[in-house]
């Protein structure tokens, strides 16, 4: 496993990182121990996790695991959502910010967070108060390095520069969406990311199963049962492209998980794709994906497979004029 350094830090993280979304949830605890030994073992470091996870059970289940050492690991967490019925037990308000990261810090059995995010924009609070917040628990020791996902480049931007006139500890990580079928951040956000050397860790490189393949004609799956699911992939285009790169997949000898994945981490903006599994079978050809040989040339032709998004602009003809 290599390591890439984590924006502007100076850490360096394994070129994957997993998502321990499943942990307490799809993934009981000696199950999420099991695949937690197996990216250990291949070498990953980096593992992401939220408060929100299996209502807070991923965070416990993480924080066992690491017990004896965590000085090894990269954690990464986020707050938002809600933790009580409590009016002011959500978002991204200073005080939220500081009672949530407390409270993961006593999941995670830490006396640290390596990465905190915000793991949504909150439309309530201002911008600055959001970054103040974050800076609020830095300097109290309590996080390391700001962070925040599922933000705009527009929003991003505004809060680095708010962070750049105060002094404020810098944002260094983002967390986008981020496939084959979801191309949305090339436009804007991932630029936007290398312009000002933030670490970027995308989450859903394979699309929540959708380019293995295994949805492909079938009338059921989270894909058609989960609304959230449904509103990311349903359309029947997605279907078509997974289609299209699962027989791509199949005539060069990849499978189409560890293909997806790496088509993802060959972005020069991407520091380490989000893995995730719910059993260890799963797991592995994730694991698999840092064997392959993602060269431009391949990349390139998997990348004609969906459609490219059009310019910030919308200035398609210089986009075309590019690419001739």
């Amino acid at each position: 496993m290599k390591t890439r350094l984590l924006g502007r830090t100076g850490v360096s993280v394994s070129e994957l990182c997993f998502g321990t979304m499943s942990f307490g949830g799809d993934a009981d605890e000696a199950t999420s121990a099991v695949m937690y030994k197996a990216v250990r073992d291949a070498g990953i470091n980096f593992f992401d996790c939220a408060d929100e996870y299996n209502k807070g059970k991923s965070e416990e289940i993480l924080g066992r695991l690491a017990k004896g050492h965590r000085d090894d690991l990269v954690l990464t967490t986020k707050c938002f959502s809600p933790h009580s019925n409590d009016i002011n037990a959500r978002g991204s308000s200073r005080r939220h910010v500081v009672r949530a990261v407390e409270r993961s810090l006593r999941h995670l059995q830490t006396d640290r967070i390596d990465v905190l995010f915000l793991h949504k924009f909150d439309s309530l609070t201002p911008i600055e108060e959001m970054m103040r917040g974050l800076e609020d628990v830095v300097r109290a020791g309590k996080v390391l390095y700001p962070a925040v996902s599922n933000w705009s480049a527009w929003q991003t931007q505004r809060a680095v520069d708010l962070q750049e006139r105060h002094n404020w500890a810098r944002l260094q990580v983002i967390q986008p969406m981020y496939n084959l079928v979801k191309r949305q951040a090339e436009v804007e956000i991932l630029p936007m990311a290398k312009a000002n050397g933030i670490g970027v860790i995308p989450y859903s490189p394979g699309a929540a199963g959708l380019l293995s393949g295994k949805y492909l004609g079938q009338a059921t799956g989270r894909l058609k049962t989960n609304k959230m699911y449904e509103a990311r992939y349903g359309e029947a285009w997605t279907f078509d492209v997974a289609e299209k790169f699962v027989a791509f997949c199949l005539q060069k000898g990849l499978h189409p998980v560890s293909a997806a994945i790496a088509w993802v981490g060959a972005h020069p903006a991407v520091t380490a794709p989000i893995i995730g599994a719910r059993n260890l079978d799963q797991l592995k050809d994730s694991l698999a994906s840092v064997k392959i040989d993602m060269t431009p040339e391949l990349r390139a032709e998997l990348a004609e497979l969906s459609p490219t998004p059009p310019p910030a602009t919308d200035r398609l003809e210089e986009q075309k004029a590019a690419k001739s």
